[in-house]
């Protein structure tokens, strides 16, 4: 292993020099070389400088000092802007591997165990890199040829390449480099094309000539994004590499990792590698997310997208600076201005697609374990969760169900009764939702299973190199993968839930181990040798092998080979899996898959996997909530209380207070551990759990409006506070704390042994959501009371959040009186909106088959008012109308000019009932 350590001394951002405006016309003979990027900074730099020059100049006239004589390139480089030449894991750097990549060699102290510390083998300032040969303007933005004319240590190096930049909209930018001769592989994502260039971007681009650099600039403030004249470019066929500076240390997503929400820069790489392991630090997990959000100075934000699906790492520094390696595609990059950050996620979404409408029951509580061990035993929960009159909308199975976990199948002793659940759930207005594996069994005799038998005769399997289907191992022990690239089996695949739901009516499906996950390292015989199964370089993936429990990169899909298409599997599962559900169904589909790709929120949610009864891993729930809502799949949750190991009273009912502001909240647990629903617990636990399940119900109609704007424009759902306060910088390291949209503030107990919390409250007012007293705050971090009943939420001022009486489950919720809950700004002001449709029919808002009500508070008059009615609001009235921050007892009440009885409190809460009056219809309440 590599010896590093972490730099403590802070270095000066450097001052890139401008070489071209982004409306430029001149010819590219005009360019000149950008200045070394640490150069420029002032006095500081100067004085490194000379000074490590006159050391170089001493030791080469005395020849008296031990150790390699290294020139002014190396020496001049702070350790915290060395970008690692020598990236291989479990290699020795020794001075003569990095010399012979032509690369600086500086030991340095050995970091803490872990860490991996600064590069001892980096980057000269002259290392050789492409020169821009020449660069020629388009209808949207510029052409350009990159020449390398030395050759690179990976083999197959590309001499040139093609450079494309689209100024596509004023807040997006499109930069791509691939082979100037040969096509490559791109991933197969369906994304915008710009139809003409934008006229007013916010930003401007410039570009170094040799070394070729792209240098992005926020025209406003000037602020440099991105500077990639810092390292050389690479562009090998199997090794692509790009490293940029940052403006600030305040980066997100980069998926999925189980980390905190900012993450460190100190040295720290992160692999993006889709993988079947329990979320662990510093493993490359389920998902790839190849997106990151960076806050700048002052509170703006960009996000940098690179449209790749190979194995990929990306390495963060202190300088702050990143790279970005991978090993085959091409370098693809979507650059998002913002300039905020809810923007930017705006912004991204649109390029690869809005998430789905959530059908409405999906927002309810699901219930799961592994382990039930029968039909009858599911049953039972089901039973006693009503018998407490806990609310509940879905019963869910894992993998037992199934007869010798093979799909589409139910075990005929142990689940006979599983349609007779099923029916039971829907006459309750419950729903049923069970597991599928990608791995179809291989070992049934030929005739006997018709998933496998059908497949086969279709040519739908994963291939080997042979052109057999290539045999792994999973739960039903030897199995086939199915090739979801191909279009064909998203009709087998159809088919076979056709048939399944014919006995077995499921309203939503469970997609896992999907990565694809393999018991098996690649096959029952290995993987073939070759430079896809053991590319020149691989990334730093757990288990030192592309192939590690999953099938050989070698694998043949219909698309590609598995070497470009692995990071797609559970997207493109995910895919059919949505089509065949409303083929089914003709509802909306609803769909949990536990591997994930950009445009995923478009056909599914995410659950954040095998997680434990501890409690850092119920904090750790929250970063990967705020990172899923970054990366477009608002639909996201953990298992509650945790899935292994064995929970205990306290933490399940911290965890079930937490789980409830989940977006998606399910409560799942392993085999051969105790049961930990609700109902299992001590009366006190029980009360606990059932009275903050009941009051997200009562939040619904909020949460449904909030999917609804994710849905339509990309809003996040459960959001970070620096979304809202992006100019606080106390928000920015905030992860134990979240909002529902812009107004709800959930600050959950995290720790054993407590009855109180710690939370951040940004300036303003803010109201205790159940008893709607205020708390000015200044910008604090304030303690609050939490006995182990109670769980902390705050309004914000000006909000308005539409309530519901909550029922036991969300179709007898929508039918329950609203409660419009108002919290008035220090200027008495107030807005908030509902969006109402059926809750399951598909494309409501594009059909117009919906309502949207606005309501707004001024001068003591609230005003509701109907921009669309439907039939399904007529079905609903509002009977209360709360006002939280009223300065004074008011003498009367007007509705709609008739005056109306009232109630004040003490902590200035006006409370009108008994409204009656039909959502459809826009009315004023004025207090005097």
């Amino acid at each position: 292993m590599k010896s590093y350590q972490k730099l403590t001394t802070a270095v000066p951002q450097p001052a890139a020099c401008r070489v071209e405006e982004e409306g430029d016309t001149s010819t590219p003979t005009g360019h000149g070389k950008l200045a070394p990027w640490w150069v420029g900074s002032g006095l500081l730099v100067a004085a490194v400088l000379l000074s490590t020059i006159t050391v170089w100049v001493l030791r080469q006239v005395s020849g008296s000092w031990p150790g390699p004589v290294l020139p002014p390139a190396c020496l001049l480089v702070p350790e915290s802007h060395r970008f690692d030449c020598y990236p291989e894991q479990h290699v020795v750097v020794t001075q003569e591997l990095c010399e012979s990549r032509g690369c600086c060699f500086i030991e340095t102290p050995p970091p803490a165990k872990g860490k991996r510390g600064v590069p001892w083998c980096f980057y000269p300032s002259n290392f050789p890199s492409y020169a821009l040969e020449s660069l020629n303007h388009t209808a949207l933005g510029m052409v350009g040829l990159l020449v390398r004319r030395e050759k690179a240590y990976y083999p197959r190096d590309i001499e040139m390449l093609r450079l494309d930049v689209e100024f596509e909209t004023d807040t997006r930018l499109h930069i791509k480099i691939t082979d100037a001769a040969n096509p490559r592989y791109e991933v197969p994502l369906e994304v915008p094309r710009a139809m003409k260039r934008a006229e007013n971007p916010i930003y401007s681009v410039d570009f170094s000539r040799d070394p070729f650099g792209v240098v992005l600039r926020r025209k406003a403030t000037g602020m440099v994004l991105l500077n990639t004249t810092v390292a050389p470019l690479i562009f090998a066929d199997q090794f692509l590499q790009i490293s940029t500076s940052l403006p600030s240390r305040f980066l997100y997503g980069l998926g999925e990792h189980r980390s905190t929400f900012l993450h460190s820069l100190d040295w720290i790489t992160l692999t993006l590698w889709a993988r079947d392991v329990s979320p662990t630090e510093s493993f490359n997990l389920y998902g790839a997310h190849p997106f990151y959000l960076l806050m700048e100075e002052g509170g703006d934000a960009h996000g940098v997208f690179l449209l790749n699906s190979n194995a990929m790492e990306v390495a963060l520094q202190p300088a702050p600076g990143l790279t970005w390696r991978t090993i085959g595609g091409v370098l693809d990059f979507y650059i998002f201005l913002g300039p905020d950050p809810n923007m930017v996620i705006q912004q991204y979404q649109q390029v690869i697609g809005f998430p789905a409408m959530p059908p409405f029951w999906a927002l309810g509580f699901h219930l799961c374990r592994w382990g039930y061990g029968s039909s009858n035993e599911t049953w039972q929960t089901v039973r006693a969760m009503r018998n407490y009159q806990i609310p509940q909308d879905a019963q869910w199975n894992d993998i037992d169900y199934m007869d010798g976990y093979r799909d589409f199948t139910f075990d005929p002793q142990k689940f006979a009764s599983l349609p007779s659940l099923v029916e039971d759930l829907h006459k309750h207005k419950q729903h049923y939702v069970m597991i599928l594996d990608p791995g179809i069994s291989s070992t049934s005799p030929r005739g006997s299973y018709w998933p496998f038998d059908e497949a086969l005769r279709r040519g739908l399997f994963l291939n080997t190199t042979q052109g057999q289907p290539l045999i792994g191992q999973v739960w039903p022990g030897f199995t086939a993968f199915a090739d979801f690239s191909n279009p064909d089996t998203h009709q087998w695949w159809l088919e076979n839930l056709q048939r399944f739901h014919a006995h077995v009516p499921f309203d939503g499906l469970w997609i896992d181990m999907n990565e694809p996950s393999n018991f098996m390292d690649g096959s029952e015989d290995g993987c073939p040798p070759g430079e896809l199964d053991s590319p020149p370089y691989t990334p730093a993936v757990l288990g030192d092998s592309l192939s590690a429990k999953t099938v050989c990169a070698s694998a043949k899909q219909k698309a590609s080979v598995h070497y470009n298409l692995h990071n797609l599997y559970g997207l493109m599962e995910a895919k059919a899996t949505a089509s065949a559900l409303i083929q089914i169904r003709g509802k909306r589909p609803f769909i949990i898959s536990r591997s994930t790709f950009p445009s995923q929120g478009r056909y599914s949610g995410h659950w954040l996997g095998d997680n434990r009864s501890q409690w850092k891993d119920m904090y750790y729930s929250i970063p990967g909530l705020l990172s899923f809502s970054l990366f477009g799949i608002p639909l996201v949750g953990a298992d509650i209380c945790g899935f292994s190991g064995s929970t205990s009273e306290e933490l399940c009912t911290r965890w079930m207070q937490l789980g409830a502001f989940y977006p998606f909240a399910r409560n799942h647990n392993t085999q051969n551990e105790k049961a930990q629903d609700p109902t299992v617990f001590s009366p006190a636990a029980r009360k606990a759990m059932k009275d903050v399940l009941l009051t997200r119900y009562s939040l619904l109609p909020y949460l449904y409006t909030l999917f609804h704007h994710a849905h339509l424009q990309g809003d996040t759902v459960a959001r970070p506070l620096f979304f809202e306060f992006p100019w606080d910088v106390a928000t920015l390291g905030l992860d134990r704390q979240f909002l529902w949209g812009r107004s709800l503030l959930v600050t959950p107990v995290l720790e054993p042994g407590v009855d109180s919390v710690t939370g951040y409250l940004p300036r303003g007012v803010w109201y205790d959501f159940y008893t709607g007293s205020s708390v000015n705050s200044s910008g604090e971090i304030l303690k609050m009371s939490a006995p182990l009943e109670h769980l902390n939420l705050h309004i914000r001022e000006g909000a308005i959040l539409p309530t519901q009486k909550p029922g036991t489950t969300s179709e007898a919720t929508r039918g329950n009186p609203l409660r419009l809950i108002v919290a008035l700004s220090s200027s008495a002001t107030a807005w908030g909106d509902l969006f109402w449709d059926d809750g399951e029919s598909l494309d409501t808002f594009k059909k117009g088959s919906y309502s949207y009500l606005v309501f707004n508070v001024t001068q003591n008059v609230f005003t509701s008012t109907v921009l669309r009615a439907s039939s399904e609001a007529t079905k609903v009235t509002i009977g209360t109308l709360s006002i939280f921050g009223v300065q004074k007892p008011p003498s009367k009440v007007l509705l709609n000019g008739q005056e109306k009885p009232f109630s004040y409190l003490d902590n200035q809460v006006l409370t009108v009932s008994d409204l009656g009056l039909s959502l459809s219809q826009g009315f004023s309440l004025q207090w005097l």
